[in-house]
């Protein structure tokens, strides 16, 4: 059957997402083993400045993203269909580590850093953007794999 599912996505263009972790033997901790964690994820809030770089992440693989605000302005980061494709382990703000069920933005009044840990789950492309900015620095792609 999954043969067959396969050759599907192929005659329509498309290929299997690979949702291999990036080690074999992730031991006692699974998913979250160290073996397992891509490079870390570095998104700023600025006025004026671009967010960052655009990402590829392995589903199956452990990440943390350090968004960080200058405090220029109160700026949010709006990208709630990536919450969603994520397993989010924890977010620490002011060293107070938060396990959410689900988050849409986050919203900087003064400037700070928030890690964010989580793993890559549902493959697809997505976007981190500051809401209502149109420019094309101020928002960043993650395609997850």
């Amino acid at each position: 059957m999954k043969k067959i599912a396969i050759a599907a996505l192929i005659a329509l263009g498309t290929t299997a997402a690979n949702a291999e972790p990036l080690c074999e033997d992730l031991g006692f901790s699974g998913l979250l083993a160290s073996c397992n964690r891509g490079a870390d994820i570095i998104v700023t809030l600025g006025s004026g400045k671009p967010l960052g770089e655009d990402v590829v992440l392995e589903s199956g693989a452990y990440y943390e993203m350090l968004i960080t605000s200058d405090g220029t302005a109160e700026l949010a980061l709006s990208g709630p269909d990536f919450f969603r494709a994520i397993w989010m382990d924890e977010i620490v703000i002011n060293e107070i580590e938060v396990r959410p069920m689900a988050v849409d933005s986050f919203e900087f009044d003064d400037a700070g850093t928030l890690e964010l840990s989580f793993v890559a789950i549902k493959p697809g492309r997505y976007e981190l953007k500051i809401p209502g900015s149109k420019g094309a620095s101020q928002k960043i792609s993650i395609q997850i794999q």
